[in-house]
């Protein structure tokens, strides 16, 4: 079965027309006003000939016949809006970071081919520094708010259009072939647009199969899937450009559920998102990594909220420490945490659950479907009780490649004994039982006195000492070593650890030749929106320090 996003959406519009899809601030819209709403949004596309041009079968991998509309929203209904809409009219929506400087913007725009943007007000000052110099940028849409900036001229605001447009069918019909753009995050190199097949996404990352391998296998059967879920509601804390909340969200709606965003929409408030919980009795909470952990952990710690009916936390997008983990359970001994791993390469590629009692590690995850471990020349496909060293790949819903990119789509999308794979590039081995130990991305790997050593993992080993808020680790070079290791750290308000007291933490969580050479304090680490590490940044530091003598 080749399911369309959109008739997807309008199937849970059909069977739960009054259930709310989205909860934020005061806004309380329903699946049949949001499906109402993207369809206006649709006609004001269609209307301005933003479509598709050239079908799926006629292109190759990397290579589109849609236009594209770039989100460039922070968290709100629009942002779904944007996606339902562009889908509608069978144009291609992507992810913009609203952190992005005009340079970065103008490098995302072009390589998109952006023919349309949708925005908000307070970003039309960036979007006017650069429009003339995207001369495929033909319709900007402007959505209001606190900023009071003005309209750019030429641009249509967003709830304007949409009262004027009509809201008849407009008589195109969606396909599977029609995709879903998701940028990288370009933390260790430029930005990259990721092609999916809608039908792929759907089924990899967007609720279509269960993590047992088991899909949904009609409309009518999502139809019933939903009509008999309990109206759970779950909080999204990263942000919307980010994978991990898309796929959170649209995993959300397509279980019958509701999807609630804080309040505070332009940074993380853990006060602001914890009692957005509170409020709405959300069942789960979706965040990414350390950088969300650690600020809520010290909130619930502070702070005196009702959180009884939260059953789930859900991390994804970026390592969760073994430390933080097990501190989550300890203040909340009735939630179970999922962590999960993925990429924007391999949609949700496996996960791992820890309940109160249980043991508590961090790397090491039960593969979905398709989810295996390759050699490392891309030969082969990698047995289960193997412990060779190699890639973590996914088989079967894969993207179709990069846009624009042939090569890098042949490097990235192999066929291996016959079969096509996404390979993103995490280093991985399989375990005694198992599961896969994912050590962290190749391009974050330190080459030292001909070792290997994985960036990810010695980070998990430096956050274990208790004065460390948060930790990225790089390498820099070395004269002796060819590479060293150095770990850029920030301390918990009020602490003083030293670099000495800091290796000998980590060295009783991984070999000493893994252990950082050097330290080098910030006040604040560095990370995306969503909470990724910024291993540019992190080289940078490195580097100073050591200018610095640090």
């Amino acid at each position: 079965m080749q399911f369309d996003l959109v008739r997807v959406h309008d199937t849970i519009a059909r069977t739960l027309p009054d259930r709310e899809a989205i909860v934020w601030r005061d806004r309380r819209l329903t699946h049949a006003q949001v499906a109402d709403r993207s369809r206006r949004l649709a006609r004001v596309l269609l209307d301005h000939g933003v479509t598709v041009h050239r079908e799926r079968e006629s292109l190759a991998g990397h290579e589109v016949g849609q236009d594209r509309i770039g989100l460039y929203l922070r968290n709100g209904n629009e942002y779904l809006e944007g996606m339902l809409g562009a889908w509608r009219a069978r144009a291609a929506p992507f992810n913009v970071n609203y952190r992005y400087v005009d340079e970065e913007l103008l490098y995302l725009f072009e390589n998109a081919g952006a023919r349309a943007i949708v925005y908000h007000a307070s970003f039309a000052p960036r979007i006017a520094a650069i429009r003339d110099r995207l001369p495929a940028l033909e319709l900007l849409i402007q959505v209001a708010d606190e900023s009071g900036e003005p309209l750019l001229e030429g641009a249509l605001d967003y709830e304007q259009a949409l009262a004027a447009a009509s809201d008849a069918p407009h008589g195109v019909e969606p396909s599977p072939d029609d995709l879903y753009i998701l940028y990288t995050g370009g933390t260790t190199g430029m930005p990259k647009g990721v092609l999916w097949r809608g039908a792929d996404i759907f089924m990899t990352a967007f609720g279509g199969r269960a993590f047992d391998g088991s899909t949904v296998e009609s409309y009518e059967a999502l139809a019933e899937r939903v009509a008999k879920a309990p109206p759970i509601r779950a909080l999204i804390g990263p942000p919307l450009m980010h994978g991990a909340a898309q796929w959170g969200t649209f995993s959300t709606w397509n279980s019958g559920g509701t999807v609630v965003f804080p309040d505070e929409t332009d940074r993380l408030d853990a006060k602001d998102l914890l009692s957005v919980v509170e409020r709405e009795r959300c069942v789960t909470i979706s965040a990414v990594g350390d950088a969300f952990a650690r600020p809520l952990i010290d909130e619930i710690e502070r702070g005196d909220y009702d959180l009884s009916g939260l059953a789930a936390y859900s991390n994804g997008g970026a390592p969760l420490s073994a430390k933080n983990k097990a501190r989550i359970l300890e203040l909340l001994p009735h939630v179970i945490v999922i962590d999960g791993i993925g990429s924007s390469e391999g949609g949700v590629q496996g996960a791992s659950a820890t309940t109160k009692g249980g043991a508590v590690e961090s790397g090491s995850f039960k593969p979905t479907a398709g989810g295996v471990v390759v050699s490392e020349d891309l030969s082969r496909v990698l047995p289960s009780d193997s412990t060779e060293l190699g890639w973590f790949a996914q088989k079967g819903y894969v993207p179709l490649g990069y846009l624009g990119d042939a090569e890098k789509t042949r490097r990235t999308f192999p066929v291996i004994e016959g079969a096509r794979f996404a390979v993103p590039g995490d280093r991985a081995r399989y375990r005694a039982d198992g599961t896969i130990e994912v050590l962290g991305r190749d391009s974050q790997t330190i080459n030292s006195g001909g070792e290997k050593i994985f960036a990810e993992e010695v980070e998990s080993a430096v956050k274990a000492h208790p004065d460390v808020f948060d930790a990225v680790v790089t390498g820099r070079p070395s004269e002796r070593w060819g590479q060293e290791v150095v770990a850029i750290v920030q301390l918990r308000e009020g602490a003083a650890a030293d670099p000495e007291a800091l290796r000998e933490e980590a060295a009783r969580h991984i070999a000493r030749y893994k252990l950082p050479k050097d330290f080098v304090f910030r006040p604040k680490i560095e990370r995306s929106p969503s909470g990724k590490a910024d291993y540019r940044w992190a080289k940078a530091q490195a580097e100073a320090g050591a200018e610095a003598g640090q």
